[in-house]
């Protein structure tokens, strides 16, 4: 998991109603970064992960990378969390995830696996406990990724008080130990789920993470005229149809 998001069990995760009332929204208007890039700030020195800054905005190069989308997750209109979704293959391997732990993801690009790597996931301090399903309603866009670009593996830097949530919640595994995270003052472990062999049980337990065509080619369709988001993808991928960390 990316700093700045606590997780916790939640116990309303079957009903759609919290859902009908999220919008997932692209950061495309130099003002929606802003307001993400300074959620960011808010939430990360709540949680002791950085130090004050003076222009109390967070973000990266990694922010303007052809192959990351960054979305802001809005409940009844207002901002509550954030995730950047980057697309890793073997052409395009721009991430975090890439830069720390590049040793062990190289080689497996480098055989033409797909991963989803979310990146930068944060929830707004003052809200997120009036929200138990935030972290479930955030990590849902990488299901969705996942899905629409026909991933392989979706990857986690995760915390080490969080491995046992992402081990229990959503079945990854710990494939490297932690490391230091740029800029952040705790480390963080590199882990990974299998997409496909996973997700009929991640869905059984918590339907949220489901998702329609409809509502992937929305978010992702818009971007395929640029790469990496214009990769072959089938028009039809059965793991949505006959079913659908995440970081």
């Amino acid at each position: 998991m990316q700093p700045g998001a606590e997780l916790r069990t939640s116990p309303v995760l079957h009903g759609s109603a919290l859902l009908d009332r999220v919008d997932y929204r692209l950061a495309e208007t130099p003002a929606d970064k802003d307001q993400i890039y300074a959620l960011r700030y808010r939430a990360y020195l709540h949680a002791g992960l950085i130090l004050p800054s003076d222009s109390r905005r967070v973000s990266d190069q990694y922010d303007a990378a052809p192959n990351a989308r960054t979305f802001g997750i809005y409940i009844d209109g207002e901002l509550t969390s954030a995730l950047r979704v980057h697309i890793l293959t073997s052409e395009w391997r721009t991430s975090y995830a890439t830069e720390l732990f590049g040793d062990i993801l190289n080689p497996r690009l480098d055989r033409g696996e797909v991963f989803v790597d979310p990146a930068r996931f944060v929830a707004d301090p003052e809200r997120q406990q009036r929200f138990p399903e935030l972290p479930y309603l955030t990590l849902r866009l990488a299901y969705l990724a996942c899905e629409y670009f026909n991933a392989d593996f979706c990857l986690a830097l995760v915390r080490s008080e969080h491995q046992a949530f992402y081990r229990r919640v959503f079945l990854q595994d710990t494939i490297a130990q932690p490391r230091s995270f740029p800029n952040v003052l705790r480390k963080v472990a590199l882990m990974a789920c299998d997409y496909r062999a996973s997700w009929e049980r991640v869905a059984a337990r918590f339907p949220i993470m489901e998702s329609t065509d409809f509502e992937r080619r929305m978010l992702f369709e818009r971007h395929r005229d640029q790469p990496p988001l214009a990769l072959d993808v089938p028009e039809f991928l059965p793991s949505q149809a006959s079913i659908s960390s995440i970081v």
